[in-house]
């Protein structure tokens, strides 16, 4: 194919926004918003890596006119509309854009759009255009995105504002709506934290399902708090602090209920809140959950260097149990690279650093990091190297060490368990687990969990005949899936 021409010499003009784009995102984040592109796309065939970068780009009139896999998307998502109706430039008039971009600033592109499954390893997007002095593109997986963009603007302005927070505790005014926003206050960073600790307290008793779309508009009104600014320097800190807690949080939701990319999306955004503040913990928190999604997306390499930029971060903090949890995420990501070696190396580690006991300089949001977990994450290594006895006893230990009011992680290790004896030989002794599971999701909602189960369901079919097993999978068949 003959690559364009440039046939003006005129130079090109400035980016105008897309306020028609822009007017259809409503009071969804760009986050959010990538996220139900992505969905779309799903259910027509296409496979687009949209992230919430890509709708900023969009927004700010970079990218005149998509590609005919966003098209097809986009006309998808809003039936009846043209790309001009989307607030885009016809295709005709933007030909011939890309080879004049191109001889400033070549993309660095996958040639194959099928192999295009990240959001950072990105297909050849005919028609986008880049600004050839933007220092982070192409970005790095742990760079700073637009989500950075995010926490110095409200996505929908007061609107936005007004989200009630009253599911999770942090309520914002519903007249705001109709006046500018307020300065927030020390009663504003009270009440974004205390949002942070009740969605834990949620998460840990009746796990993630039921509480993910509740937890969007508390996370979108803390950072319509950022917007509004405060006189403090303290209460700016706090609340900087609490909005990259809230994101994470939310983003565990979206994990553990096996939304990833929305998970990927929130955990970018603590990422790039932690760095714009400077706040290291927030930080390593952030690479810590990005680590354990990362193992759990089928990305291992991305696990263990997630894992160990969270090490470099938080060992000046001075918590060692927060370097041992770290140290089991690095163990994960070896164990799904197959490598024995270093995921031994990295639970060793994990269980010295253990072993030095709690101290003040253990985050708060370490409460659910007991010898329970430690025991449940090593048995998730030992499972994915396959050594299912081993795995099997660490599981065993896990469920029977767990404080009872973590419910959730009750029903997550008893459902290792069964798994691993599943796997291991021993169908009648799963089937009893697996029962044991069946009744902690009556309280339990995660899809997590179903997941699992659903797999030693699978693993157990064939063995039928075993004691217990028969009763097992028609319970479990007859069990409604949370949606």
């Amino acid at each position: 194919m003959a690559s364009s021409t440039v046939t003006s010499s005129q130079p090109d003009r400035p980016s105008r926004p897309n306020l028609a784009f822009r007017h259809l995102r409503g009071q969804r984040s760009p986050a959010e918003f990538a996220a139900a592109v992505r969905r779309a796309a799903l259910e027509i065939g296409e496979r687009v890596s949209c992230d919430a970068r890509y709708i900023g780009r969009v927004e700010a009139g970079e990218i005149r006119c998509p590609n005919y896999a966003y098209e097809r998307v986009f006309l998808h998502m809003f039936p009846g509309r043209t790309l001009t109706d989307l607030g885009f430039a016809p295709r005709s008039s933007v030909r011939g854009r890309r080879a004049r971009d191109t001889e400033v600033a070549p993309l660095t592109c996958n040639p194959n759009p099928a192999n295009a499954t990240s959001e950072t390893s990105r297909a050849c997007e005919p028609y986008e255009t880049r600004n050839p002095y933007d220092p982070h593109h192409p970005h790095n997986t742990y760079e700073e995105s637009d989500v950075l963009r995010r926490a110095f603007m409200t996505g929908g302005g007061a609107t936005v504002a007004a989200a009630s927070l009253g599911p999770v505790g942090l309520a914002l005014d519903a007249t705001a709506a109709q006046r500018p926003l307020r300065r927030a206050g020390a009663s504003d960073a009270e009440a974004l934290e205390e949002a942070v600790r009740r969605i834990r307290l949620l998460d840990d008793r009746h796990g993630a399902d039921g509480l993910y779309r509740r937890a969007a508009a508390p996370l979108r009104a803390a950072y319509a708090l950022l917007e509004a600014g405060t006189t403090r320097q303290t209460t700016a800190d706090r609340l900087y602090s609490g909005a990259g807690e809230l994101a994470i949080s939310v983003g565990w939701l979206a994990h553990d209920s096996g939304r990833f990319d929305d998970a990927r999306s929130h955990y970018a955004e603590a990422l790039a809140t932690a760095r714009m503040t400077g706040d290291p913990g927030l930080e390593a928190h952030a690479f810590c959950n990005t680590a354990f999604l990362a193992r759990d997306a089928g990305r291992p390499r991305e696990a263990v260097r997630a894992a160990q930029a969270a090490q470099r971060v938080a060992r000046p903090l001075g918590s060692a149990r927060l370097m041992s949890l770290l140290a089991l995420r690095e163990a994960g990501g070896w164990a799904g690279l197959a490598d024995r070696v270093g995921c031994e190396q990295a639970l060793v580690r994990a269980q010295a650093l253990f072993e030095r006991g709690p101290s003040d300089a253990d985050p708060e949001w370490m409460s659910f990091y007991g010898e329970a977990e430690l025991e449940g994450l090593e048995a998730q290594c030992w499972s994915t190297l396959g050594a299912w006895p081993r795995a099997a006893r660490h599981a065993r230990r896990a469920a029977e060490l767990q404080d009872p009011h973590f419910t959730r992680n009750i029903a997550l290790y008893t459902a290792e368990l069964a798994d691993d004896l599943a796997r291991g030989g021993r169908p009648d002794e799963a089937a009893v687990a697996g029962m044991r599971v069946l009744d902690l999701l009556e309280e339990v909602q995660s899809s997590r969990i179903q997941t699992m189960l659903a797999a030693t369901a699978r693993v157990l079919s064939p063995h039928r005949r075993a004691s217990g097993v028969s009763a097992f999978l028609e319970r479990h068949a007859s069990t409604p899936r949370v949606v």
